[in-house]
């Protein structure tokens, strides 16, 4: 069975008499554009959740490996990949002390990747759900599990928890920019693909991050048909606190409320089915000059090409009757 692959319901038909059943986690795919504060959204939320008294299990799954760094105080977990070559390398098996590690109540992990030009992102995502499989996902016990992916790459590593429902919902980040925008619009995009070949994933709605108050991002969720869980402005404050790997997300902090009604937002939001946008209908959602629409697609000729005129010579083929 592949690592976070749902388990077939084997629960008896007399449940009364079965004994309690055992707590599935709702596991929830986070994505979006990088640099867009996937992992700056996901430290605060993963913490407050812990605080509300749930068992949260953040893991990152963006070859950077900064999903926990917030978390962490900016400091760098061991991925799990790396982990794994090391201790293969030194004939040792990887215990769960060597990859998850624990901050009042949040347990995180980092998946890694492949160094620079030696690998592929999606494979090594693919690598690390299984080596989760084998550190014994299944037995674990939590409420959820908040997976971080980048949403910029498309294959098919990335999109694993989408096309085989590995997660029962998926979250967008984006902000009030067409780039970040594209990106959310291709997950649904995703999602909405699987659909129709009878997946079960949806989109719980979108964290609008950076928000600036011009609208694009909540214009861009009532199109797609997706509900906005909460909109984190784009305040000094917030920046340099992120930037000094502060944790915002604290109860009775200034941002507490914020972060306590996302908790609440991603708990209950259910799955949905989306309503991608075409290309156009996204550039629609802006100002003219700030896309620059109305520029007209002139197409290239062979002179432009060869900044030169071009000798156009008869074909030498022969052509047979009747062929």
């Amino acid at each position: 069975m592949n690592a976070f692959a749902r388990r077939p319901d084997t629960t008896p038909a007399d449940a009364s008499t079965a004994g309690p059943s055992a707590k599935q986690a709702q596991i929830i795919a986070i994505y979006g554009k990088g640099g867009i504060g996937k992992s700056f959204t996901l430290a605060n939320l993963s913490y407050m959740m812990a605080q509300q008294g749930k068992r949260v299990l953040l893991i990152g799954c963006d070859p950077k490996s900064d999903t926990t760094s917030l978390l962490f105080g900016g400091r760098s977990c061991p991925t799990i990949i790396e982990t794994s070559s090391r201790k293969k390398a030194a004939g040792e098996a990887v215990q769960i002390g060597d990859v998850c590690f624990k901050r009042d109540g949040v347990f995180a992990m980092e998946l890694g990747g492949p160094e620079v030009g030696r690998g592929c992102g999606g494979r090594g995502i693919i690598h690390g759900f299984e080596l989760l499989e084998k550190l014994g996902f299944h037995q674990w016990d939590f409420d959820f599990v908040l997976l971080d992916f980048l949403g910029d790459v498309v294959c098919g590593g990335f999109g694993l928890p989408i096309a085989r429902d590995m997660c029962q919902k998926v979250i967008v980040v984006g902000s009030n920019d067409l780039q970040s925008l594209y990106v959310a619009n291709n997950v649904c995009s995703a999602v909405e693909y699987f659909r129709k070949l009878g997946g079960n994933v949806g989109v719980a709605g979108m964290v609008v991050n950076k928000d600036d108050g011009t609208g694009e991002a909540h214009a861009f969720a009532q199109a797609a048909g997706i509900p906005v869980l909460a909109s984190i402005p784009a305040h000094e404050d917030i920046r340099r606190k992120s930037a000094n790997y502060e944790i915002i997300g604290q109860p009775g902090g200034q941002w507490g409320a914020l972060f306590e009604e996302l908790g609440v937002q991603v708990a209950e939001a259910p799955p949905l089915r989306p309503t991608p946008l075409t290309h156009e209908g996204l550039l629609g959602l802006f100002k003219g000059e700030a896309v620059g629409r109305g520029v007209v697609l002139n197409p290239a000729t062979m002179e432009d090409m060869c900044a030169a005129e071009v000798l156009h010579k008869p074909s030498l083929e022969v052509v047979y009757e009747g062929s």
